[in-house]
């Protein structure tokens, strides 16, 4: 089966003429819509692909995910829990998976990263296989897997990774990479690096979290940090081509903006927008290194709830430069949607546009909804 052919129409008994809405849905081709499941789809990243593919008359997509959402598409379905199987198997049967549930923080038990980003995988595979036709898995790992505690630049798009990996998260994501290698219908894997743009819950929160808090420290390099980064809209983008590109399978790929920046610039050019403290502090990269390393072990003997003030995952990845070239992954997916310095003045644009907001309101009295707060 090819996923950029028409929908498979094979079932497992649960398929419907109709679309997920109960209204008929064509693609404008007169064949019918590519059906496309994405896990993880009250997430980041899955939520908007969920969105970006309902507003797209060749797709018929499902999402599912742990927690509640209003989305179009979107149902409720905890790929942990017992009845996960029965549920997936009781969907109209998908011509595409995107796997883009994990668990993504930098923080957790071995056992926490184990069952969320190796465990699901495994189970969103075993459903894969026991459809009639095996679907396109589009798996979403992340360039971590490829991270160090030192400056690399250029490293090539679709290198393999390898041990020593810089954390938990890391090690089960490659984990992950290797059962979706072994799926017998046609897979890609895709590595975003460094997610942002709107819905963002993860990068820039916990910047200005930090910056907040008194907490953001620039940190002392032999030369300046120099990052990719990807915006959400090109990271959605690239997972559609490779959903429906016969080329992208088989592969692979890091996804960036195509064009690396000079890290602690940008930041501070973020926290200064939002109106945040900028930081004070200057702590050379290894000792912080080896504070985190510390720390982390300190936290864990005494068995502390949450995630430490500072771990060696947001050390190495704010105080070493990773750059990639991405000539194979344009050559299978194309250009990048938004550059990465474009996407970055957006999101400067609109920290400083709600900065403005906040204080308008707060002159005239009136309450500011959390989502234009900076």
């Amino acid at each position: 089966m090819t996923a950029a052919g028409t929908g498979s129409g094979a079932g497992n008994g649960n398929e419907a003429a109709e679309g997920t809405e109960g209204t008929a849905r064509t693609s404008g081709t007169g064949r019918p819509p590519l059906r496309v499941l994405v896990t993880g789809a009250s997430g980041f990243v899955g939520g908007a692909l969920l969105a970006r593919l309902h507003r797209d008359p060749a797709f018929d997509a499902i999402g599912v995910g742990r927690r509640p959402a209003s989305a179009t598409g979107y149902r409720v379905l905890d790929l942990a829990s017992p009845g996960a199987a029965a549920a997936l198997d009781a969907l109209p049967a998908p011509d595409v998976i995107v796997h883009a549930a994990a668990r993504s923080s930098p923080w957790g038990t071995r056992a926490e990263f184990e069952r969320e980003n190796v465990g699901l995988t495994a189970t969103v595979l075993a459903y894969a296989a026991r459809l009639p036709a095996p679907p396109r898995v589009v798996f979403v790992s992340s360039a971590s897997v490829l991270t160090r505690a030192a400056d690399q630049l250029g490293i090539p798009s679709d290198a393999a990774a390898h041990p020593p990996f810089i954390s938990r998260y890391a090690a089960t994501k490659a984990a992950a990479e290797d059962l979706v290698r072994r799926h017998r219908g046609e897979w890609v894997v895709l590595r975003p690096r460094a997610v942002f743009g709107p819905g963002d819950t993860t990068l820039l929160p916990r910047v200005l979290a930090a910056a907040a808090a008194g907490r953001l420290p620039e940190f002392g390099t032999p030369s300046p940090v120099l990052s990719d980064l990807v915006h959400i809209d090109t990271l959605v983008e690239q997972l559609v081509r490779a959903a429906t590109r016969p080329g992208a399978a088989g592969r692979t790929l890091v996804v960036t903006g195509g064009e690396a920046v000079e890290l602690q610039s940008v930041v501070r050019r973020m926290v200064e927008a939002a109106g945040m403290p900028a930081p004070r502090r200057r702590v050379p990269r290894r000792v912080a290194l080896a504070a985190a390393r510390g720390v982390e072990f300190a936290w864990r003997l005494a068995r502390r709830p949450g995630e430490p003030p500072i771990t060696r995952y947001s050390v190495i990845v704010y105080a070493f430069s990773t750059t990639f070239d991405d000539t194979a992954t344009r050559a299978v997916l194309g250009a990048p949607l938004v550059p990465t310095r474009e996407g970055l003045e957006r999101v400067i644009a609109g920290l400083a546009a709600a900065r403005t907001s906040a204080r308008a309101a707060a002159r005239s009295g009136e309450v500011v909804p959390s989502e234009v707060r900076p």
